[in-house]
């Protein structure tokens, strides 16, 4: 993984808008009604050198494809593995029915997928690498014509998985995971085999507490978060750390979250991953007061810290001062070369909506790469 002794780095965490271009191509791929699959490919391919291109162009170092191929960064895995089939329909986050008015009018906008995830009916095993595969060549074109400081591809962790597809076929929870770990272990090794870091996405350890850990108490939430993290780390056993991003979050959506289980009991999990940068929550309402708990907390010497330094839910486009600010109060902390500025969560976490419109997320990006330039001149003087 990159470390910059000259400045502060750039990234964010991964998702970005999709063109309704590819919106069409992917919800057809969804509902089985493409009719010319290359077609469709050649979207999807030409999309991402578009994006991965524009990320450079505002100021983003360490880049991604956008996950422009997937219809979620969660329920793309039924296309890859084996064990999943039909609909669930999952009860909302707590905050949101802690606040109906909050959740109608989310309806009423139409921020939900309009595709259903599916459940787990069997067993969970390897089905199909090639759409992985198709997303490295396409990948790799588009970042050989840019030449970014780097590269970062997302997987979805067992955990996430476990959350978005409920189980009808294991025993148990934990054997579900288990499973869900072996399975997914093919695509982590191949992404940092094709020379990419690998990104992570964990919000099961943040978000998981307000949705499918909510009837449990404080100790069983503490006992199934940490399992996820040990399963994680059995499925990371061959990828130096080095190579490998892990994101946690409360949930990429503009809510009440007063659910929000704090950072105090998120951290000590995250820690325990075989990690080597953690990209968090740091500049929403509800999170950016928890900058202290890094502060207070002993982090490992090796470990690179990405906070978030622009929110993804908000159409404000953050003062470039405030971002460097942000990143300041971490490099106080860490250590100016243990820094990377990045982004609260991905800006397109379903493909057919997002809550901040397409051009003001690559001004919030600008925004962010002005923000790493001032601190890198405060940090470096």
């Amino acid at each position: 993984m990159q470390v910059s002794k000259e400045r502060v780095l750039t990234t964010h965490v991964g998702s970005l808008p999709r063109s309704q271009t590819v919106v069409d191509v992917v919800f057809g791929r969804e509902q089985g009604s493409e009719s010319d699959h290359s077609a469709g490919d050649a979207v999807i391919a030409s999309a991402i050198e578009e994006i991965v291109s524009r990320q450079s162009e505002v100021g983003i170092d360490i880049v991604s494809d956008g996950e422009l191929s997937k219809i979620s960064y969660a329920t793309y895995i039924k296309d890859r593995l084996t064990g999943f089939g039909g609909e669930s329909h999952r009860e909302p986050a707590q905050d949101l029915l802690d606040f109906p008015g909050v959740l109608r009018r989310r309806h009423e906008a139409g921020t939900r997928s309009e595709a259903s995830p599916p459940r787990c009916i069997g067993e969970v095993g390897l089905k199909d690498m090639q759409p992985l595969e198709t997303d490295l060549a396409n990948f790799r074109k588009a970042v050989d014509k840019v030449k970014p400081v780097e590269a970062f591809m997302n997987a979805a962790a067992p955990g996430v998985i476990a959350l978005f597809q409920p189980n009808d076929y294991y025993p148990n929870h934990e054997q579900y995971v288990e499973a869900l770990g072996e399975a997914m272990r093919i695509e982590y090794e191949g992404i940092v085999a094709a020379g990419f870091l690998l990104q992570i996405d964990s919000p099961d350890i943040g978000m998981g507490r307000h949705t499918i850990f909510r009837d449990k108490n404080d100790d069983e939430y503490l006992r199934l978060a940490n399992l996820h993290i040990e399963v994680l780390n059995q499925a990371l056993q061959n990828i130096d750390s080095d190579r490998v991003r892990l994101h946690v979050c409360w949930g990429n959506y503009e809510g009440p979250h007063n659910h929000d289980v704090p950072m105090e009991l998120v951290l000590p999990i995250a820690l325990k991953a075989d990690a080597g940068a953690l990209l968090f929550e740091s500049s929403n309402p509800r999170h950016a007061h928890e900058w202290t708990v890094f502060r207070d907390t002993k982090i490992p010497d090796d470990l690179i810290l990405v906070p978030g330094v622009i929110d993804s839910t908000t159409n404000f486009i953050e003062h470039p001062q405030l971002v460097a600010e942000r990143i300041c109060r971490f490099a106080d902390i860490v250590g100016r070369e243990r820094i990377i500025a990045g982004t609260d969560c991905g800006f397109g976490t379903f493909a057919n909506h997002g809550t901040v419109d397409a051009d003001v997320v690559f001004a919030k990006l600008g925004a962010l790469a002005e923000g790493a330039r001032i601190a890198s001149d405060k940090l470096w003087a």
